[in-house]
């Protein structure tokens, strides 16, 4: 299925313990209205009760401003809320499993770090890709060695998929990953731990003006 273009420049992926005790809903909405095209919900320490929560009212919140909602690794929880879509990483279930388990028209992602996982049929199942870390970054404590713009380059090079850059991704660091290729960057503390989510969102989206 063809997907809108835009939806891919900012995606927001969520993290409660870097909301400074707001609200997930008050974070997300901010950031959307900051500009942010797409928001992935991820829960890596939630019961699946305080997920579906989650899920349902971030899916109450977005659907009227038709931005997708993506959930992270859970596709039980994306079939309860009827989300838009999954993000898997490498070791969760495979993307055609995935698809048909959700449907045609579900808009499924596939986390990268290198490029033999590029070349595996998961990828090319995916609908788009997200390839990092692309800086050190804090939120994600078994991560990979930082791939820096010139490796996220040539993993872009090896793909005709829309790409997404992730991994300590900051408003200053960002335009030369854009340069290099990328349609968009997910962005999580940047946004999430900001004192103005808004704020923080708008010096994101001026790089796809």
């Amino acid at each position: 299925m063809k997907h809108d273009s835009s939806i891919w420049r900012l995606c927001l992926v969520t993290d409660r313990q870097l909301a400074r005790g707001r609200p997930l809903t008050q974070v997300v909405d901010a950031a959307v209205r900051g500009g942010v095209t797409m928001v992935q919900l991820r829960e890596k320490d939630a019961t699946t009760r305080e997920f579906l929560e989650q899920a349902t009212a971030l899916k109450a919140l977005l659907t009227p401003l038709k931005i997708p909602l993506i959930i992270n690794d859970r596709v039980d929880i994306a079939l309860a809320v009827d989300a838009d879509g999954v993000h898997a990483g490498q070791t969760d279930m495979p993307v055609e499993v995935i698809r048909r388990l959700t449907g045609p028209d579900k808009i499924i992602g596939l986390s990268i770090t290198n490029a033999q996982q590029i070349a595996r049929p998961d990828a090319a199942a995916a609908d788009y890709l997200g390839i990092g870390p692309l800086y050190l970054q804090q939120t994600k404590a078994n991560a990979s060695t930082p791939l820096g713009v010139e490796g996220f380059r040539a993993l872009r090079a090896l793909t005709l998929k829309p790409v997404m850059a992730i991994g300590g991704m900051k408003a200053d660091n960002s335009a030369p990953v854009v340069a290099a290729g990328a349609d968009g960057v997910a962005v999580v503390s940047a946004i999430v731990s900001a004192d103005d989510p808004q704020k923080a969102a708008q010096d994101f989206a001026v790089l796809f003006r």
